[in-house]
């Protein structure tokens, strides 16, 4: 996003939801960014940091349960990297829709974990093959697809936003890229890779 904190196009919101805070490190970022905007980070384990801007707090919520906040509250909604985490993805942009005051915007960032490539090198049958393979059973297994980049435009759409866009990032694995900003989105990647996936035939973390 090149180091844009959001893409919407907000114009001084009053209150801002960040669903799925983790650790709670872009709502600071907004909250210091917003200095004027109420915003809350919702997520269900309690990992953020006591010291905080003065416009953020935080709540231990279940945003797959039925909202407990007011209708047309919100001007602002932000959910990133909830692949994995939602059963009933329009039940959830429903609850956003039903949230967010009228033109307010509900921005979306997530990664398709099936790793693509633009030159063919990704063969059938290879490990990075199979791990994408294996990520779209995992998910189909215990009911919350981590494939919700491929249709989340459309569902949010049939939840009844309008003016929906979507854009899509290359996402390196490994330092490779020529492009000098890829090539250290690439070391980032890989860092993740390495220290997140796991090779279920070995049990051995994955290297590349």
């Amino acid at each position: 996003m090149n180091d844009k904190l959001l893409l919407a196009p907000l114009k001084n919101p009053r209150r801002a939801l960040d669903i799925g805070c983790g650790t709670g490190t872009w709502a600071v970022d907004f909250a210091e960014a917003y200095p004027d905007t109420l915003t809350i980070g919702t997520d269900l384990s309690p990992i953020q940091p006591d010291n905080r801007p003065p416009n953020l707090s935080f709540e231990i919520d279940d945003c797959c349960s039925d909202w407990v906040y007011p209708e047309d509250h919100f001007d602002y909604i932000h959910v990133r990297q909830m692949y994995g985490s939602v059963a009933d993805w329009p039940k959830f942009y429903k609850e956003c829709y039903d949230h967010l005051a009228p033109g307010g915007y509900l921005e979306q960032a997530e990664l398709n974990p099936v790793p693509k490539c633009d030159d063919g090198s990704i063969e059938p049958g290879d490990a990075m093959d199979e791990c994408g393979k294996l990520a779209v059973r995992c998910g189909e297994a215990f009911g919350k697809s981590l494939m919700v980049e491929e249709f989340m435009q459309d569902e949010i759409k049939k939840a009844g936003f309008t003016e929906v866009a979507k854009i899509t990032y290359k996402w390196p694995i490994g330092a490779w890229s020529n492009d000098p900003r890829l090539k250290e989105l690439g070391r980032w990647n890989l860092l993740h890779w390495n220290e997140g996936p796991v090779d279920l035939r070995s049990g051995q973390e994955m290297e590349f």
